[in-house]
C-alpha cells in the first residue's frame, strides 16, 4: 500500500449474492502472478464474461452507470474460501476501495486492509438498505470509522487501531515499523546488555 486512505466518497457497485468467495473474486487460473497489476480485468471473471467468452452487460461490474465507483456492496460472507491475496488485488486494481458487507471473511479482511481496500461491516438490515439506494453517494471516513450517506446517516464501523494507522498513513505492516526505526533503535540503546541479550 502506497496511497494514504482518509476518505472514499463514491456511489455503489452492488453484488448481492451471499457466499462470494475468493475463487468468484479471481478464480484460480489467474493466480499465477506475483505482481498486483492487471488483475482488475480478471476480478469476478466468470460472471464479467458468459461461457462464449463475451462480455455480460447485465453484470453489475460491466454497466456504464457503475463506471468508476469505488464501493461494493456485497451480500453477507464476502471473501470466504481459500486465503489469496490476489483477491484483494484484482479489487483494487479494478478500482475499488472499499466492501460494505453483513460479513467479511476474517482472513479475506486482514489481506484486504493490508492492501488498501477498507472492508465495512454493517448491520444485515442497513446493507439491504444501502443496496437498494446505490446510486447514493456515500462517504467512508476512515479516523471516524464510519459510513455517512447523504440523508446524514452516519452508520458506526469497527476498524482495529493499527489497521486505521496503516490506511491513513499509506503503509502496510513493514513500512509501519520501518518508519519507527529510529523509535525502535533509541528503545533497544536503552535496554541494559542482559535484557539485549536475552539473559
Amino acid at each position: 500500500m502506497s496511497t494514504a486512505i482518509r476518505h472514499i466518497r463514491s456511489a455503489s457497485v452492488v453484488l448481492a449474492q451471499a457466499n462470494i468467495d475468493t475463487d468468484r473474486i479471481i478464480p484460480a487460473r489467474f493466480l499465477s502472478t506475483t505482481t498486483r497489476t492487471g488483475l482488475g480485468q480478471h476480478a469476478f471473471a466468470d460472471w464479467r464474461k458468459r461461457s462464449d467468452g463475451s462480455v455480460d452487460p447485465d453484470f453489475a461490474l460491466n454497466r456504464p452507470q457503475n463506471a468508476g465507483r469505488s464501493i461494493l456492496i456485497a451480500g453477507r460472507n464476502f471473501g470466504c474460501g481459500s486465503s489469496r491475496e490476489h483477491a484483494p488485488w484484482a479489487l483494487v486494481d479494478a478500482g475499488l476501495r472499499a466492501v460494505v458487507s453483513s460479513q467479511v471473511a476474517d482472513i479475506f479482511r486482514a489481506n484486504a486492509l493490508k492492501n488498501g481496500l477498507v472492508p465495512v461491516v454493517l448491520d444485515e438490515g442497513t446493507v439491504q438498505d444501502l443496496m437498494r439506494r446505490p446510486d447514493d453517494v456515500l462517504e467512508i471516513d476512515i479516523a471516524a470509522g464510519e459510513l455517512r450517506t447523504p440523508a446524514g446517516e452516519a452508520h458506526r464501523f469497527e476498524l482495529d487501531a493499527f489497521a486505521r494507522t496503516c490506511l491513513l498513513e499509506g503503509v502496510d505492516e513493514l513500512g509501519y515499523l520501518l518508519a519507527r526505526s529510529p523509535d525502535i533503535t533509541r528503545y533497544e540503546t536503552r535496554q541494559t546488555p542482559e535484557f539485549r541479550h536475552g539473559f
